[in-house]
């Protein structure tokens, strides 16, 4: 289908896109991330067209939280660093944003192996490491998507705690199926 979308979103709020499947959320969402280019129209960021020659930069001050995220084979710390040379890897910074990530169980253990795909990492864990990998990023802006649909209750509500931290004072985007998911 086409969708003629035009939004304008202030710095420093939370927008909430709600629809069902094939509603044009992704789609959305992947031309913000520019991953797609739209085929008619421009985004703007104060101003500026974001294009080939400025995407990179435009990049740098996104982090994006997807349902879905790779997780590598190695230790938790490495995979929260994930992208950062070694060298520039703050432990303080580390230890801060697993604290807000609520990962509080790996403080004194980060270098434990979280198995290939995460797959010694419960569903829960595995969600908040991708936010403490987005706190660390320092992003002024973030991009959630669907990002405790596959929690359970518990889980999603730690979650959610998580990602009310990861959110203070950033311009936030959250994809959802349900306008229950996004109500806090």
């Amino acid at each position: 289908g086409v969708f003629n979308v035009n939004i304008s979103i202030a710095k420093g709020s939370i927008i909430g896109i709600v629809g069902k499947t094939g509603s044009g959320k992704s789609t959305l969402l992947d031309i913000l991330l520019g991953f797609i280019s739209p085929d008619k129209g421009t985004i703007e960021v104060d101003g500026i067209k974001v294009d080939k020659s400025n995407i990179k930069l435009w990049q740098k001050n996104l982090s994006y939280v997807p349902q879905n995220f790779n997780i590598y084979e190695g230790t938790m710390k490495s995979n929260i660093a994930f992208g950062l040379e070694e060298n520039l890897i703050d432990q303080q910074e580390i230890n801060k944003s697993m604290l807000t990530a609520e990962l509080e169980e790996f403080m004194n253990n980060q270098n434990i192996s979280v198995g290939e795909s995460g797959t010694k990492l419960s569903g829960g864990q595995k969600q908040r490491l991708s936010i403490a990998r987005a706190i660390l990023k320092k992003s002024p802006i973030i991009l959630l998507d669907e990002a405790t649909s596959s929690l359970d209750a518990d889980s999603e509500e730690i979650v959610q705690n998580a990602i009310i931290n990861l959110t203070k004072n950033k311009t936030t985007l959250v994809i959802a199926h349900r306008l229950s998911t996004i109500h806090k």
